[in-house]
């Protein structure tokens, strides 16, 4: 059975830093294209990061780049998104999520994702 368990997720202040987790079991995420979204209370669910599963190529929103950082640990079967200089407009449940095998590039879009975990709450406040 695939699983994916997020866990990190906090409330902070404006400015603030948080490291999310993803940690996979039933894939190896090697094989597997790994995203994070995140979904705000009445908006649409919309992608953050991802990392490619060929080269480990990774792509930001322009709303968080410069300030997020997706990696991976492939001992640990491990994503982590760490999040710097967080606003209150990055509060959100955030959600990682596995397409597989994308090559030098991974989807943008939440519908091409395969295996989902359960969501983290970030919680920034002003």
């Amino acid at each position: 059975e695939v699983q994916l368990a997020e866990s990190g997720g906090a409330s902070v202040q404006t400015g603030g830093s948080l490291r999310l987790s993803c940690t996979a079991s039933g894939l190896s995420i090697d094989d597997y294209a790994i995203g994070w979204f995140r979904q705000a209370p009445g908006k649409e669910r919309e992608g953050v990061s991802c990392i490619s599963t060929g080269d480990g190529s990774t792509y930001y929103a322009d709303s968080v780049k410069g300030r997020f950082t997706i990696f991976s640990d492939s001992a640990k079967n491990t994503l982590y998104l760490q999040m710097n200089s967080l606003k209150p407009e990055d509060t959100a449940v955030y959600y990682c999520a596995a397409a597989f095998q994308w090559g030098n590039s991974c989807p943008w879009t939440w519908s091409l994702y395969t295996y989902w975990g359960q969501g983290t709450q970030v919680t920034v406040s002003s």
